[in-house]
């Protein structure tokens, strides 16, 4: 579901057994500096959320996903400010300028996860220069460790 909302914006196709790359899955399941997480609402799977960098000096938000019937009910924000929160730093988060509502979430994320701490910039898509290029959110969190579950 999730590189299927993605396909929009990125001009990606199924491949052709109808399902799309796992990459960042893969990556997130065996690599050290990341890590996949389930976001669980009324204990039921609701989204995920896949971060790299864990080990460097800079998070990245790789992936996140919430499904539609729970979007715009706080379920996505209160697990990206649980997860922020999780590992205080620097953060860079990216999405596609052309999906209005990740751009409207993720600078409300960044506004209480990062009051005055936070900027934005314009990168090119590695590999892909026919598209346009990605908005990056850079924020600083500041706290303490709390609860890592989304």
């Amino acid at each position: 579901m999730f590189r299927h909302d993605l396909s929009e914006f990125d001009r990606s196709r199924p491949l052709p057994d109808g399902s799309f790359g796992r990459e960042r899955l893969r990556a997130a399941l065996v690599e050290p500096d990341r890590e996949a997480l389930l976001i669980v609402h009324e204990e039921r799977v609701t989204g995920f959320a896949l971060v790299r960098g864990l080990l460097g000096p800079c998070r990245v938000m790789s992936g996140f996903f919430v499904v539609r019937t729970a979007r715009r009910t706080g379920v996505g924000a209160g697990a990206a400010h649980r997860l922020t929160a999780a590992h205080p730093g620097p953060w860079e988060i990216p999405f596609q300028e052309d999906n209005t509502a990740a751009g409207r979430f993720w600078r409300r994320v960044a506004r209480r996860a990062a009051p005055g701490r936070w900027t934005e910039e314009r990168r090119p898509v590695p590999g892909r220069p026919d598209l346009p290029p990605d908005t990056w959110i850079r924020l600083t969190v500041v706290g303490s460790p709390g609860d890592r579950r989304p």
